[in-house]
């Protein structure tokens, strides 16, 4: 199979501006530089990755893992990693198994090599769990992706009762991240024209009451709209207040360094959002360069604490994890070859930043299946997160 390596052309210097970078008037157009190297041939887990990194396979959808014998779930989805005592890590993952209130979340614990300890649901009775967020509180925000869907207050942990939020809105719910320095929380929804919304908790850190409001904007300027009734009881939130403005099917949301960052799958736009100023730009369109443009269909993102943004493709013609570094640059960092019609998901790292996991949601190792789970391990530019330690105990504010 011949890999597609599609190069970043039109958009380089408004992500570069995005992103901090500062760009000379000689600024390069052209094929940019791969910081890691060509993608090789595919792996026994029929991954294309660079030279240093190795993959294996995690959990596989009806596999029974860890001396508690969890079965994992189907349709692995949405996902995030929480640190814990001894250098360990949590990775938890959505189900978004469809049309029946038995989806959730699932958790894996591993100790400091990776190697699994356990593994656990951490919320159970819900439905279309699809994407979601981890909160500076270290909790995990699983997000309903239906009409009227819900968003679930997690504990990574599994010791504490997952809490519907409700005040959080009743939506088309696809991914959550929260404002470190305001405690605002942004959500998007994936339909044609859902809304980006920003819920402002009575007290931060606390997700049982506050005000849910839609984004207006004029000239790349926003505006925050109350939603009359987050409860949508006659009347979906996203036509409740008309002049609010529709985004093309709102996907993964990240907050880094003062900006909320989100993703439109159907017109393949990245967005960013100055919290500050409410400013808010493009800084990646897609389709303005179908054919050269190394990103299509953009679903999971996460930023590293150093900047660089990856994001994950749902459905697209090759597959990948894609990313672009402080410079502006956009480049594969792997692709899935053999599991066409599944797409990407979970995108996550563990605290050191030195193992991504990601989620053939479809996928299964030779063939189409209910999902399967990786870890990819090697030298990744950018990587690790702030993690704060997650101790038996600590609890949600309420």
């Amino acid at each position: 199979m011949v890999m597609t390596r599609r190069t970043f052309l039109t958009a380089t210097a408004a992500v570069a501006i995005a992103l901090g970078a500062r760009p000379s008037s000689g600024f390069a157009i052209g094929p940019p530089p791969d910081p890691l190297g060509p993608l090789l041939g595919p792996d026994a887990n029929g991954l294309l990755l660079p030279a240093g990194f190795t993959s294996r396979v995690v959990a596989t959808s009806g596999q029974v893992i860890g001396p508690s014998g969890y079965t994992w779930h189907t349709f692995p989805d949405g996902g995030a990693c929480f640190a814990t005592r001894h250098g360990g890590w949590i990775y938890v993952s959505n189900s978004e198994l469809y049309g029946a209130a038995d989806s959730g979340v699932g958790a894996i614990s591993f100790d400091r090599h990776g190697e699994i300890l356990d593994a656990y649901p951490i919320l159970t009775g819900s439905a279309h769990n699809c994407a979601g967020g981890p909160t500076p509180w270290e909790t995990w925000l699983s997000c309903e992706e239906r009409e009227g869907g819900k968003v679930w207050e997690c504990d990574p942990t599994g010791e504490r009762q997952a809490r519907d939020r409700p005040a959080l809105g009743r939506f088309i719910h696809e991914a959550a991240a929260v404002d470190e320095d305001r405690g605002h929380v942004y959500l998007t929804e994936d339909a044609p024209d859902g809304r980006l919304y920003r819920f402002k908790p009575s007290h931060p850190g606390a997700l049982s009451a506050g005000r849910l409001a839609a984004a207006k904007v004029v000239d790349g300027q926003v505006t925050w709209m109350p939603i009359p009734d987050p409860s949508a009881s006659t009347t979906p939130t996203r036509y409740q207040v008309p002049e609010t403005t529709p985004f093309a099917g709102g996907e993964g949301i990240w907050w880094a360094d003062g900006a909320i960052t989100f993703v439109t799958k159907r017109d393949h736009k990245l967005w960013r959002l100055d919290t500050r100023t409410k400013q808010i730009e493009v800084f990646y369109d897609a389709l303005s360069d179908m054919s050269n443009g190394v990103l299509g269909e953009p679903d999971n993102i996460t930023i590293t604490r150093r900047g660089h943004v990856y994001i994950s493709e749902d459905q697209a013609d090759d597959q990948q994890v894609v990313l672009i570094d402080r410079r502006g640059w956009a480049s594969p960092v792997l692709q899935l070859v053999g599991s066409s019609g599944s797409e990407l998901a979970g995108l996550a790292f563990n605290p050191r930043g030195d193992r991504m996991y990601i989620s053939s949601q479809r996928g299964s190792v030779g063939g189409i299946g209910l999902g399967v789970t990786y870890a990819i391990k090697g030298p990744f530019p950018g990587r690790g997160h702030r993690h704060r330690e997650h101790r038996r105990g600590d609890g949600r504010r309420d």
